[in-house]
């Protein structure tokens, strides 16, 4: 199932994660030769690709979210 990027962090060994409106997260490493994704190595190039859609396989598995929905409100942000 195809789900739009949300937000990214990085992971313990610096890779970016994209954030998944569904809960999920997913590496986006740009690997070349294997995966080419330059985008990801700029915060600009980021910022453009947010609700780009990736297919999410945990949610093809029914697999539970990685990460809770924020709470509604101001003061939600963590």
């Amino acid at each position: 199932m195809k789900q739009p990027i949300s937000g990214y962090h990085l992971d313990d060994e610096n890779h970016w994660v994209a954030e998944l409106a569904c809960g999920h997260n997913q590496h986006v490493r740009h690997n070349p030769p294997w995966v080419s994704r330059p985008w990801v190595t700029t915060a600009a190039g980021r910022e453009r690709m947010l609700g780009y859609e990736l297919q999410c396989r945990k949610c093809d598995a029914g697999a539970p979210p990685d990460w809770p929905e924020a709470p509604d409100g101001p003061d939600s942000a963590p």
